[in-house]
């Protein structure tokens, strides 16, 4: 006899959201080497799944990318579903080792939809010295509203991770977050958002590494960081 998938206990709406998802989860997987950010089967992206019939998030899933598969085997159907408490709900495989991360900051900061994990060369090379990159770029000021602050060194394996996560960004305008010698985290309204502050954060800790080398970058004014954060954020593509 067929065991009953535990995801029939939510609404059929939940149900079609979690199959929408797990492509989209599924593609964006695919970014993270396109964009040269993970080597091997490193990194994760995972996407809430909202349930509207339960208003204050408490029982939102996510959908992330199992344990230890190549990347080239990734697919809509591999993909794994989780509750916020980092339990498997559906799937044949163990969830990613960073699970109990991504848990934690979707239950601690409700607007986030996206969270992405990565082993990127130079933002990982900052994370090692535990040195945020500062913000002596016009695209930094736009994307990051700042510095990309770095977050305390945290075991993984349990929320250590997740709690450096927020307890560092709900504090900061940045989507993205250096774990002291572990790695960049960034978030977003979903994983789309999530990858390309990902990608962003890669591009602008190689810039100002190899700005370092000809000699000190000069910081912008703290004014024109404010002005052009809020034309990008609110006024850009809009």
């Amino acid at each position: 006899m067929t065991a009953a998938n535990p995801l029939d206990a939510y609404p059929q709406s939940v149900r079609d959201e979690v199959a929408r998802v797990r492509r989209v989860v599924a593609d964006l997987h695919a970014e993270l080497p396109r964009y040269e950010l993970v080597v091997w089967t490193a990194g994760n992206v995972s996407q809430r799944v909202r349930n509207a019939d339960v208003p204050d998030g408490s029982a939102d899933l996510f959908v992330i990318k199992p344990s230890g598969v190549s990347y080239d085997d990734l697919t809509p159907e591999s993909m794994v579903v989780c509750t916020l408490d980092g339990e498997l709900l559906d799937g044949d495989r163990s969830p990613s080792s960073d699970t109990a991360a991504h848990a934690y900051t979707y239950q601690h900061m409700p607007h986030v939809g996206g969270v992405v994990h990565t082993h990127s060369t130079y933002a990982t090379a900052w994370a090692a010295r535990g040195e945020e990159i500062p913000c002596v770029l016009t695209m930094m000021a736009d994307e990051f509203g700042g510095p990309v602050p770095v977050g305390p060194f945290a075991i993984i394996g349990d929320d250590s991770i997740g709690r450096g996560i927020v307890e560092t960004l709900s504090g900061s305008r940045s989507p993205a977050v250096l774990m002291k010698s572990h790695g960049p985290f960034t978030i977003g309204a979903d994983a789309r958002a999530a990858v390309k502050a990902a990608v962003m954060c890669e591009e602008v800790a190689r810039t100002v590494h190899i700005s370092r080398q000809l000699g000190e970058p000069a910081p912008i004014e703290q004014a024109h960081i404010d002005s052009l954060y809020d034309r990008y954020q609110n006024v850009y593509g809009k």
